[in-house]
């Protein structure tokens, strides 16, 4: 099986990128750079006895995503605990709204944002009582 064991996000500011995911996430940066040959910082995303991967942030090698272009690529998505305190966290480091909180229901709640560098992804909280 091909299981995903790896993320890349591209970036045009890596310090901005850093501290948007950092401070929403709570992620760690290891600067892999040397290896790399451009700036390339491993992202931390949890611990190793939780369930999930780790990825990197790295230096963009093109023009980034139009403003409301579709998506054309992966979009990650992040569980998260708590929805609301999420998204405000996300909208208070530069973060923005591409698809307001909605619900699966009897699954979870679930949206779409743009960090800082145009990039989508999601959130994802559990709860069966979504409607």
């Amino acid at each position: 099986m091909g299981r995903l064991v790896h993320f890349e996000i591209h970036v045009s500011d890596m310090e901005r990128a850093k501290v948007f995911y950092g401070e929403v996430f709570g992620w760690t940066f290891q600067d892999w750079s040397d290896y790399a040959g451009m700036p390339y910082f491993g992202a931390v995303t949890g611990n190793d006895d939780e369930l999930g991967i780790n990825g990197a942030l790295m230096q963009r090698q093109s023009a980034p995503p139009e403003t409301n272009q579709a998506l054309n690529g992966f979009a990650c998505t992040m569980g998260v605990e708590n929805y609301d305190s999420t998204e405000a966290k996300i909208i208070e480091n530069g973060g923005t709204v591409a698809m307001p909180k909605y619900a699966l229901p009897g699954m979870a709640w679930q949206g779409y944002y743009l960090d800082t560098e145009g990039n989508i992804f999601g959130i994802h909280q559990p709860d069966v009582n979504a409607k």
